[in-house]
């Protein structure tokens, strides 16, 4: 948790800067009035002993893709009300988190009144502390039976998606601000070009053996899948995004809806034909469906210069994050641009951020990255708000817990929240409403 004197000191440091919507100083450019500032979290990451979810039963066999189990996580299930505290301590109006489908339908068909209480109980501590919740209906993870069936391969998967959708906006859905389906349905797509052969034989690996231990033809998971599962699981996806559209929409009319996508900053590297095909590779279909959504979440963490080879190496002398990728301030920008052009519809940067033990590094990427989104809206595009990754360190999925995302650190053992200086950071930020 994080405790009484770390959010005094936390609350005291950001004091000293101007109320949001306050006029910014002179040579800071000021970001729309009723713009969000957040930041974001995936229920699996942070809530901790997921039991009943298809990642918590991969995490716990052998062979598996995952470096270490998920365990307490950040223990947030029990101590939500401290991640809301901090992200108010830190200045923000928005959190973006997730509804946990496996916690909710832990057996198919039988959904649980308690959780749906538990999610409706988040979302009035946002609203209680002035935050505007943003909430994710399904982030990767999922109930145990729905992988066991196949998952998004299922050609009932659409329906039931629907179905609990439909419960979860009966619960929340006339107290939230807007509402993400699914949280990078193309994650999977785009990591084509990204993770090694042998990687991809583990994941196959590892959901076949759970096919073999549950005593089912096929074991297929959202972010853990193998390369002939993908074509299935993009199509699976799309009904099920817009069967939770409509479903949502049949309760709640007014609710914002969309999805979310992985984007980098595509650039050419010569003739712009390699560039063009990869973006339609990566995210034409689903950008085809955001156009009939509200808004489209953009999630960019980097570039990919695209040469006739492929993807281009980062540059010499690159400032590089944990995983040795490019960090890339102006990336945000340009998918964004790229997303809004490609739809026609506002954007909502729902995910940005840098891997990285230096926190110095993202306490400079922040601002960079904003002064350039802030261009881009300058030049008509339209963003809705930013929510950066992550609220707090968590468990970063097959790569257990050691990237690096928070604006906060959090100890495993006594699960205390330590802001990081990148958090007063972007807390000046949101609270001027300019950078």
């Amino acid at each position: 948790m994080i405790d009484r004197r770390q959010l005094l000191a936390a609350s005291a440091a950001l004091a000293a800067t101007p109320a949001l919507g306050a006029a910014p100083k002179p040579g800071r450019a000021a970001f729309p009035k009723g713009f969000l500032w957040g930041a974001a979290t995936a229920p699996h990451q942070i809530e901790g002993n997921n039991t009943t979810s298809d990642l918590w039963y991969l995490e716990h066999q052998q062979p598996t893709i995952f470096a270490e189990p998920s365990g307490d996580a950040a223990n947030s299930f029990l101590l939500w009300e401290r991640d809301l505290d901090l992200a108010r301590a830190i200045g923000l109006n928005t959190y973006r988190f997730g509804v946990e489908w496996a916690r909710i339908e832990p057996v198919k068909g039988a959904f649980s009144q308690a959780m749906l209480d538990h999610y409706r109980a988040m979302v009035d501590g946002c609203l209680a502390r002035g935050l505007t919740p943003v909430v994710t209906y399904s982030h990767f993870s999922a109930p145990l039976w729905f992988s066991a069936q196949g998952g998004w391969t299922s050609p009932e998967s659409a329906d039931l998606f629907g179905r609990f959708a439909e419960r979860v906006t009966r619960a929340i859905g006339d107290r939230i601000h807007a509402a993400i389906t699914l949280n990078e349905p193309n994650i999977l797509i785009l990591l084509k070009s990204l993770l090694p052969p042998p990687v991809w034989d583990i994941q196959r690996l590892t959901t076949e053996t759970a096919a073999r231990r549950l005593g089912v033809p096929r074991f297929v998971c959202g972010n853990v899948a193998a390369l002939s599962d993908l074509p299935e699981l993009q199509r699976g996806m799309l009904a099920g995004h817009r069967a939770a559209r409509a479903a949502i929409k049949a309760v709640a009319p007014r609710l914002p809806v969309g999805v979310s996508l992985a984007m980098f900053d595509d650039q050419a590297a010569g003739d712009v034909a390699v560039r063009d095909r990869m973006r339609g590779e990566l995210y034409g279909d689903w950008l085809a469906a955001a156009r009939s959504d509200d808004f489209i979440g953009v999630q960019n963490y980097e570039r990919a210069v695209w040469g006739s080879e492929g993807r281009l190496p980062p540059p010499p002398g690159a400032t590089l994050n944990w995983s040795g990728a490019e960090v890339y301030a102006p990336s945000l920008a340009g998918a964004v641009r790229y997303a809004h052009a490609a739809t026609g519809v506002p954007v909502l940067v729902s995910e940005h951020g840098v891997g990285t033990p230096d926190d110095s590094v993202r306490a400079t990427f922040i601002p960079a990255a904003l002064r350039d989104l802030r261009q881009a809206m300058a030049e008509g595009v339209p963003v809705l708000g930013y929510c950066h990754w992550s609220l707090i360190d968590n468990f970063e999925w097959i790569s257990g817990f050691k990237p690096k995302f928070g604006l906060a650190s959090v100890d495993r053992q006594t699960f205390v929240r330590t802001p990081k200086p990148s958090a007063a950071v972007l807390g000046r930020i949101a609270r001027a409403n300019a950078v």
